[in-house]
């Protein structure tokens, strides 16, 4: 055998001097990731080792050996820093909230458990593969920050995602290196009895157990399942291996250890939560599992448990195609999920309805999205237009009802500012802000004070990280070539790569083909022409991973390297393996423009972009995701308009002109005009209304506020309401809706009659009346509307606004309602009137999708 197995196991621990007893206390949180001044701490001890760490404070510190730390504990500045840090995270951890102040009867009855895949908390915690998992771990982020009452729930991959390193060819290969939990800033939760608490997950055959970690982002708690436990097969141990990895079979494991094994963790660790929060519908399980835990704990039926679960349920949507939807077939899902199913109560047929857009489509696969949907009633997108694309896309599930009524709402994503600006720009905005901006940088009130820094400070501060940024990517360039080479490098050829003088664009992202990252090239010659112009030179850093199954990415990459290697772009281009938050981190601070050129509408939201802008970046983008709603002229620059062509081929020419002539005679021109000090006014004065206007509005804080007042607490609210001991409110919303299921065959719109003219006069009012047939239904079942707006040139109502119409008595069998339309727009405008379900208990129309037109 290759190495010996062990039989019995124990943990062995550094024992710090007792003055530096603070740095377990800090190491232990990950609130570090957002505090520059912590940061500094740890890399005054040893830098190097610091960086080599990956920036895990726990590996860092245990490397230090005893005699490094017995210096450290005699050495009074260090103490004196370390004390302040310290001091400073008690007091962040103990300072009042936004959310206890804004919601003070939810803050000690309210608990949101927030589930996703990945993690992108710190390059230190390798659980994230891209902008899922950093998006989510700026979301634990800001929800500290403001208090809300959150935890997070995901899965700790043995392996993570996977290291990229490129071969003599650019082909990538990918590694994936095994952790050590016990050398991170983890705990394994553990029982009354002191052993490692375990969750019992049911696969068809057998049990798979899982123990449980804790990681600590500030005031949130993040809890990650590991299925690497004695107790299972080799080949279930591996299920929480990989990120992403492994085929059909092994995706429906990791969902499940996610979804139903997130939901009995929780209970295990005795919190039981008013919100559950699915970013993403890897974690749609859980619906099932919590519905279980609530029949089980109140000793009612399934309908009557989904009746109430379906409110404190969230769920958002970051993919706008229907290919990125996970899909499963129905004899696979029988295969795992059966046995979690008979436990409700709930036939396996009806359970696979609740995952197809056509429910009665027994040919069409389960869609993780649509269970997630079917069991949340509340939905949201992560830009105003992917709302629209979602809406779309989902539009058939809701018959009758307009495509911008389908309920999908949108909360644009955004970044957490304190964890990606860098120090020199942070300590410059104390000099001239409201000291509160740290804590509250969504409050564009408080960044007024931008236009008061010198033009030279701040482009003095926009070249230095510039210049930080090259000698980064030349270090990195060095370590990597002595790793390929197994020797060293002429550093004068290092250092011919890259000009601190000249304008650097960013270019990193997942390489999935729709991103378009080799757009670039579609002529070569024109690209040479503008990188090494001879007047306004231009210089592009790369980096990114291809999903380890996609070739194509892989081409685009290798493409790229090849093209840079050649000897056209050597010293202008450069592509930096392994893109991590640690790379991205340096990216986002150091260049003068971020690119992105996906192909409109496929990118969500895209949050990279995002992050250059409290940095002094500017960004040049297709007009998709969050920056189709941020753009404006003055901010950045557009390529192209919203026009989308079905030949792609001819929309990537048209846009690799665009892209190709806003740098030549829009950026370029812009960087390099200098009138007096060599700083370009007018770079310089985008770069400030960008940081006032998208700073704030594009920034997590604003982001999870939205959450809160829109998502949170409603759904925390419907929750509690329906959750009562009785559960009266729950039975008889159910009760309603089979009664107003059953007798909407009767409903109909008979008549309309109004007091409208042939030609109204501008702000003119007049009466509409509808006699509606209702069946047994009562007028308080039902809302009646007039929908009104500009007639298009096919009938069609645009921009429509809905009036209601109110109950005023009878007329034999027809219930009358009655309502006022008044003539604020002028042009050809029409109504109809239609009718819908309406109850104060009962989200319409995402539980009940009835509607009745005239």
């Amino acid at each position: 055998m290759k190495h010996p197995k062990f039989s019995h196991a124990f943990e062995v621990t550094t024992e710090f001097p007792e003055a530096l007893a603070p740095l377990k206390e800090l190491a232990s949180n990950y609130r570090w990731t957002w505090d520059h001044e912590t940061r500094d701490l740890y890399r005054s001890i040893d830098k190097e080792r610091w960086d080599n760490s990956d920036h895990n404070p726990i590996l860092f510190l245990n490397s230090l050996g005893r005699e490094r730390l017995e210096r450290l504990a005699a050495d009074g500045y260090f103490i004196t820093r370390l004390n302040r840090a310290v001091s400073r995270l008690r007091e962040y951890l103990g300072a009042e909230t936004w959310f206890g102040k804004t919601y003070p009867e939810l803050a000690d009855n309210t608990k949101i458990a927030y589930f996703c895949a990945e993690f992108g908390i710190s390059e230190g915690l390798p659980i994230y593969s891209g902008g899922l998992g950093v998006l989510a771990g700026d979301h634990l982020k800001a929800a500290s920050d403001l208090g809300i009452p959150l935890v997070g729930v995901g899965l700790l991959y043995n392996r993570g995602y996977f290291r990229q390193r490129l071969n003599h060819d650019g082909w990538q290969q990918e590694v994936y290196p095994q952790y050590d939990f016990y050398q991170m800033p983890l705990t394994l939760i553990r029982g009354e009895d002191g052993q490692p608490l375990r969750i019992d997950v049911e696969f068809p055959d057998r049990t798979v157990t899982c123990q449980v970690w804790r990681a600590e982002v500030g005031r949130v708690s993040l809890f990650l399942m590991d299925s690497n436990v004695l107790e299972n097969q080799a080949a279930d141990q591996g299920i929480t291996d990989n990120l992403y990895g492994g085929d059909e079979d092994m995706r429906i494991r990791q969902e499940m250890i996610l979804g139903i094994g997130g939901m009995k963790a929780l209970r295990a660790i005795g919190i039981n939560p008013t919100v559950c929060h699915m970013n993403e519908g890897h974690a749609a399980f859980l619906s099932i599992e919590r519905i279980r835990q609530f029949m089980q704990d109140h000793g009612c039926d399934f309908r009557t448990a989904r009746q109430v679960i379906v409110g404190g349920n969230i769920f958002t949507t970051h993919t706008p195609v229907p290919a990125g939807f996970d899909l499963f077939n129905p004899p696979l899902l029988e295969r795992y999920m059966g046995k979690s199913v008979a436990e409700t109560g709930l036939p396996f047929e009806e359970f696979v309805k609740l995952g197809r857009v056509d429910p009665e489509n027994q040919g069409e696969a389960f869609n993780m999205a649509v269970l997630a949907m079917e069991n949340a009633n509340r939905v949201n997108s992560v830009s105003k237009l992917h709302g629209e694309v979602t809406r779309g896309m989902f539009s058939s599930r809701w018959p009758g009802y307009p495509e911008d009524e389908v309920p999908v709402g949108a909360v644009t994503n955004g970044i957490h500012t304190m964890t990606w600006v860098s120090k020199r720009m942070a300590e410059m905005f104390d000099n001239y802000l409201d000291p509160a901006w740290r804590r509250n940088p969504e409050n564009p009130d408080l960044w007024a004070g931008i236009d008061d820094i010198p033009d030279e400070e701040l482009w003095g501060a926009i070249e230095h990280q510039r210049g930080d940024l090259i000698r980064f990517i030349r270090r990195r360039l060095q370590n990597d070539l002595e790793r390929r080479m197994a020797g060293g490098l002429d550093f004068g050829t290092i250092n011919g790569i890259l000009d601190p003088r000249i304008l650097t664009i960013g270019f990193a992202r997942r390489f999935a083909t729709y991103k378009r990252a080799s757009l670039m090239l579609t002529d070569r010659d024109r690209l040479k022409s503008i990188l090494y112009h001879s007047e306004r030179p231009v210089q592009i850093v790369i980096s990114g991973k291809s999903h380890p199954r996609d070739d194509g990415g892989k081409r685009i990459i290798q493409d790229l390297v090849q093209f840079m290697s050649s000897g056209g772009a050597r010293t202008r281009m450069v592509f930096l393996e392994d893109y991590d938050m640690r790379v991205a981190r340096q990216l986002v601070q150091g260049v003068d423009l971020w690119l992105n050129n996906p192909r409109r509408p496929h990118e969500a939201s895209g949050t990279s972009g995002m992050k250059v802008v409290p940095n002094g970046g500017l960004n040049l983008s297709i007009l998709d995701g969050w920056w189709d709603e941020g753009y404006e002229p003055g901010l950045g620059w557009a390529i192209g308009d919203r026009t989308q062509l079905g030949d792609e081929g001819h929309q990537d020419w048209l846009d690799s002109r665009a892209l190709y002539h806003a740098i030549e005679h829009e950026v370029a021109p812009m960087f390099y005009h200098r009138v007096e000090n060599g700083v370009p006014r007018g770079w310089v004065q985008m770069v400030k209304r960008s940081i006032q206007k998208l700073g704030p509005t594009f920034s997590t804080n604003r982001m999870v506020r939205d959450y809160a007042r829109d998502y949170y607490v409603p759904a925390a609210r419907t929750y509690h309401t329906m959750a009562d001991g009785t559960l009266d409110k729950a039975r008889e919303a159910l009760a309603w809706r089979d009664r107003v299921r059953t007798n909407w065959g009767a409903v109909r719109v008979a008549e309309v009659r109004d007091g409208a003219e042939t030609a109204n006069p501008l702000g003119r009012s007049f009466e509409v009346t509808a006699a509606v047939e209702m069946g047994p239904l009562a007028p308080g079942d039902v809302s009646v509307q007039a929908v009104v707006g500009k007639v298009g040139p096919n009938r069609e109502l645009q921009n429509a606004q809905i009036t209601e119409l109110l109950p005023v008595g009878a007329d034999g069998n027809r219930q009358l309602f009655k309502g006022t339309i008044t003539c604020d727009v002028p042009g050809y405008q029409g109504y109809t009137v239609r009718v819908v379900p309406k109850h104060d208990d009962v989200a319409i129309p995402s539980e009940l999708s009835l509607i009745a037109w005239e």
